[in-house]
């Protein structure tokens, strides 16, 4: 019995690293200048931000004035989708294309363009979850001004073929986006090879701090802002920056590269073993995604017949933090709309549940946790008369282990 938290929802949020911390921790004591002050503090503070800067564009490949910070990756999402929308209409194209599995950051900020008169195609997945290039290139038009894909789904971790889309895109002379904030900091992100004109990322996802963001905007990909004021981030982005965060989560990434391949290596042995072990030991459990190319640390399994939140919350008893999906829809008891893009019926949708793992897990506590699966599900599957009396609709869908 361990009695130890052990937390296997990374994909939500990070502990932050204890460097990070310690640099934070000394900004915020001792350069708390204002960087836009014509002083000696305020350069001071100055030079903090265009070191973070440098080492963002380093660690994405990027030139240095083409990163820009935000408060989050909702923030830098919002940006690029409604800028590069503002800026295509001003060219008469008002036709957006997206996927149906998108975060909502992306998806709502559609809703809100469409109410302002543009056309959006949403694209669904594969049943793995995966976007076909092809699906990508028949749907732009002549009018068609920008591209938006994940580069990796939230809740299902599958690696989407960005290089492939942004090709296409910039053949047919449109600007494509991607999301990658589950990815930078989790898998190689290096901006010039994927060839997109925007990215986004959040620092709290590699073991930086949280309420910080970046926009990666290709040179020559002018958005208008989102954020009207004073004339920080070269007059594109206003608001007095957030000296300490800044930094934390540019030396959070900088360490998350640095430590890629080991990393990626360490959380991919715990998914695996996690998803074999629950696939063998546990009837009528089935993994949501691509097994190959889907995040290292990403396992997101169906529990058929149960309710996602009981396992939750039982595990929640034993010490161990999971997740339904994704963090930021957390409250709301609507079945996954990335489950449901990948045409699974809703009752599959309502039972799975998302394990994602981190550089502080341990082999001891991916054994610990299926122990834990293996004594509650089928104990929570005995209480349910749906379950006994053979009701659930799900039971015909799907096998055991199957993937």
């Amino acid at each position: 019995m361990m009695n130890e938290l052990i937390y296997f929802d990374n994909a939500a949020t990070t502990p932050c690293n204890s460097q990070v911390v310690a640099l934070m921790t000394d900004i915020l004591a001792n350069t708390y200048g204002n960087p836009s002050g014509h002083y000696s503090l305020g350069y001071e503070a100055k030079e903090v931000l265009d070191t973070a800067r440098g080492r963002m564009a380093k660690a994405l490949n990027a030139e240095t004035n083409e990163i820009y910070f935000t408060s989050c990756g909702s923030e830098a999402d919002n940006w690029a989708v409604k800028g590069a929308a503002m800026a295509g209409a001003r060219k008469g194209k008002k036709h957006l294309v997206t996927t149906a599995f998108e975060h909502h950051a992306i998806l709502n900020s559609m809703k809100v363009l469409e109410k302002q008169g543009f056309e959006v195609t949403y694209i669904l997945p594969t049943e793995e979850g995966f976007i076909r290039p092809e699906d990508v290139a028949a749907a732009i038009r002549p009018d068609t001004a920008l591209v938006t894909v994940m580069m990796a789904n939230n809740e299902i971790g599958t690696i989407q073929p960005i290089h492939e889309i942004a090709a296409i895109c910039k053949e047919k002379g449109v600007w494509m986006h991607t999301d990658a904030v589950q990815a930078v900091g989790a898998i190689p992100v290096d901006v010039k090879q994927l060839g997109v004109d925007l990215l986004s990322l959040s620092g709290h996802k590699f073991n930086g701090p949280k309420g910080v963001g970046a926009l990666y905007c290709r040179r020559g990909v002018v958005l208008p802002n989102l954020i009207d004021g004073g004339g920080q981030e070269n007059r594109h982005r206003a608001g007095t920056e957030n000296l300490a965060g800044v930094a934390g989560m540019a030396l959070a990434l900088e360490l998350a590269v640095a430590s890629l391949p080991e990393k990626m290596a360490h959380q991919q042995e715990l998914r695996d073993y996690t998803i074999r072990r629950i696939l063998d030991a546990i009837p009528e459990t089935r993994l949501n995604g691509s097994w190959e190319n889907r995040l290292p640390g990403n396992a997101n399994i169906s529990f058929l017949g149960l309710e996602g939140e009981t396992i939750l919350l039982d595990l929640d008893m034993h010490n161990i933090c999971a997740s339904t999906g994704s963090a930021c829809n957390s409250d709301s008891l609507d079945t996954s709309h990335v489950l449901m893009s990948l045409g699974l019926p809703e009752e599959v949708g309502h039972c799975s549940m998302r394990f994602s793992f981190g550089k502080q897990n341990t082999m001891e506590q991916a054994a610990h946790l299926c122990d834990v699966l293996e004594e509650i599900i089928p104990m929570r599957r005995a209480m349910s008369c749906m379950w006994l009396q053979k009701e659930n609709k799900v039971r015909d869908f799907g096998g055991e282990g199957e993937a």
